[in-house]
C-alpha cells in the first residue's frame, strides 16, 4: 500500500478555505507572515521587475514613429550627394591636368595681353612720328624733300602711307631707289640713293643729262663739262644705250673723267673718245673691269686702242 502523503500546513489549509495562496518569498521558499519581512522581500522584488519593464517598454512621452516611405526628396538628396561625390573624386583625379590647362591658359593669356598692348601702342600718338631724317640726298634740295615729306608728320609709324610717300618721292628724278626705316618711338629715316649720270644726249632742248638708265636727270642749253657726250643709234631706248650706260658705269673714276664722248651703232661696238683725242674700242659691256685695268697698263703716246678682246691690247 502507498503511504499517505503528508497533511498540508495550517496556513495552506486556511488558503484552501479563503481561496488565497500564502504569501511566500521571491525564491517561494519561505512563507511571509509578518509584515515586515514581507516588505523586505517582496517590494525590491516588484520594483526590479518594474523597472525592467520600464527598460523594455517604449517610453509613453516618446511615442515611437511610425515608418515612413522612400520620396521624391530623398531620392533628390541621394541623387545630389552622388552628384558631389562624383565631382570630388574628379578633381581629386584632374588636378594634374587642371594645373597644367591653367598653366596653359596664364601664359596664353598673358601673350595675348602682351601682343595686344604692344599693338596698342604702336598704333597710338606714343609713337607718332615727329622727326623725318633723309640720308644719302647729296644733290637734293633737303629742305625740299622735307616738304613733300612732311604729311607723314603726326601719324603713328605703323600707319605711315608707303605710297603716298613713293607718289611725293617721284618728283625728284634724281633719286634711285629709296628705303623707309621705323625707329620707335618718333623717327622715320628715309634712305635715298640717287642716280648717277653717265653722260649727256643731245636734243632739241640742248643737252640733257641720263643716268645708265635712260632716266632725265635735267636738261640745259649747255654741255656740261664733267660729262660725256653720248652718240648711240636708236635713242635711250636702245640695246647700243643700254651697252654704253654699263660701259660708263663700270670706268673708274680716273678713267671716267678722261672721256669725252662715247658712241655705238650696236651693244657690241662701244666706242670712247678720250680728252686727247685717243680712241678705246671696247666692244661689249662685257669684262669692263678688267678691259679698264688693261688699258691702264697699255703704253701712252698712242691714237688708237683696242681692248675688246679680253687680255689683248691693240694699240695704233
Amino acid at each position: 500500500m502507498r503511504r499517505p502523503g503528508p497533511l498540508p500546513a495550517p496556513e495552506e489549509r486556511a488558503a484552501e478555505r479563503t481561496g488565497r495562496r500564502p504569501l511566500v518569498d521571491p525564491e517561494g521558499l519561505v512563507p511571509l507572515e509578518d509584515e515586515p519581512r514581507r516588505r523586505a522581500l517582496v517590494v525590491p522584488f516588484r520594483r526590479r521587475e518594474r523597472d525592467e519593464a520600464e527598460l523594455d517598454a517604449p517610453a509613453q512621452d516618446e511615442p515611437a514613429e511610425p515608418p515612413r516611405g522612400t520620396g521624391w526628396r530623398d531620392v533628390w538628396r541621394a541623387a545630389r550627394a552622388r552628384r558631389r561625390a562624383l565631382r570630388s573624386e574628379i578633381r581629386r583625379f584632374t588636378v594634374r591636368s587642371r594645373r597644367r590647362r591653367m598653366i596653359w591658359i596664364g601664359s596664353l593669356s598673358a601673350l595675348l595681353l602682351l601682343v595686344i598692348g604692344s599693338v596698342g601702342a604702336a598704333y597710338s600718338p606714343l609713337f607718332a612720328v615727329q622727326r623725318i631724317s633723309v640720308v644719302g640726298a647729296e644733290k637734293l634740295d633737303d629742305a625740299a624733300l622735307q616738304e613733300a615729306l612732311s604729311a607723314q608728320v603726326g601719324r603713328p609709324l605703323p600707319l605711315v602711307d608707303h605710297a603716298e610717300i613713293k607718289a611725293a618721292l617721284v618728283e625728284f628724278p634724281l633719286i634711285e631707289t629709296y628705303t623707309l626705316e621705323a625707329r620707335p618711338p618718333h623717327d622715320l629715316v628715309v634712305k635715298i640713293v640717287e642716280r648717277t649720270a653717265i653722260g649727256v644726249v643731245r636734243s632739241d632742248a640742248g643737252f640733257t643729262v641720263v643716268d645708265a638708265a635712260g632716266v632725265v636727270l635735267s636738261t640745259t642749253e649747255a654741255q656740261p663739262e664733267d660729262q660725256p657726250l653720248i652718240d648711240a643709234r636708236d635713242g635711250l631706248d636702245s640695246p647700243a644705250f643700254a651697252a654704253v650706260g654699263q660701259v660708263l658705269r663700270s670706268l673708274p673714276e680716273d678713267v671716267h673723267g678722261l672721256v669725252v664722248g662715247a658712241r655705238a651703232t650696236t651693244q657690241d661696238d662701244v666706242t670712247l673718245t678720250l680728252r686727247d683725242g685717243t680712241e678705246v674700242l671696247w666692244g661689249s659691256a662685257d669684262h669692263s673691269t678688267d678691259k679698264a685695268v688693261a688699258l691702264l697698263a697699255a703704253p701712252d703716246g698712242h691714237a688708237f686702242y683696242d681692248v675688246s678682246s679680253l687680255g689683248t691690247v691693240i694699240v695704233r
